[in-house]
């Protein structure tokens, strides 16, 4: 059984899209963000960084005791070395997977991230900030197309943990100023992740938590 602190933002989609794939046992304890329950003490001790989400995993592969794990990067490659599933054992496809893991982890989230912030939650409407996070959302969503026309996915030949990780955040293209027609190969993908049954699963998972 794993235990997910979650709660429905992109991030957190992350980690129900791989658990809904692969059929692990696992149960969903929210972690409101809106109440600041990730500075709860308690969750603190599974996630020093007070971030959702994070996991605790009571059957890890050593038998030993349970398992806790925190940022969203991680627990996707330590489910996929669990389970076998997403991540290839080739050498050189699992590179290529890891290098968009990361530019996800390390760009496409975070610069997203700061758009959502400085255009629809700032008390204050910085026009400089603004422009600045929604013009480096175009560019990294043009790399994002890029990588579709010379991939069918964003881990590569197949669906895996890159594309968990990335296509979250571009469920809000709208909010972010994208024109998502100006992106077709981000398009046909969105529209393949989300033709998947895992996918539905997740999402319905996260209308849930939502409406608890």
């Amino acid at each position: 059984m794993i235990d997910l602190y979650y709660f429905p933002t992109p991030n957190g989609h992350k980690i129900t899209l791989f658990l809904e794939e692969v059929g692990l046992d696992y149960r969903i304890i929210p972690v409101n963000i809106l109440k600041d329950d990730q500075f709860k003490p308690e969750f603190l001790k599974i996630s020093p960084n007070n971030k959702m989400p994070a996991i605790v995993d009571h059957a890890p592969a050593d038998g030993g005791e349970p398992i806790s794990v925190f940022e969203s990067g991680e627990i996707l490659l330590y489910l996929a070395e669990k389970t076998g599933r997403f991540l290839s054992t080739n050498p050189r496809q699992k590179i290529s997977t890891l290098e968009w893991l990361f530019w996800q982890m390390g760009g496409f989230g975070p610069m997203l991230g700061q758009n959502h912030h400085f255009a629809l939650y700032a008390p204050e409407k910085i026009p400089y900030a603004i422009k600045r996070y929604q013009d480096e959302t175009k560019r990294l969503y043009k790399v994002l197309e890029t990588r579709l026309t010379e991939k069918p996915f964003v881990s590569g030949d197949e669906y895996g943990v890159a594309d968990m990780a990335t296509y979250p955040w571009t469920r809000t293209w709208k909010e972010q100023g994208i024109d998502l027609e100006a992106f077709p190969k981000i398009k046909a993908w969105r529209e393949q992740i989300e033709s998947r049954p895992a996918t539905k699963r997740a999402l319905a998972k996260a209308d849930e938590v939502k409406n608890s």
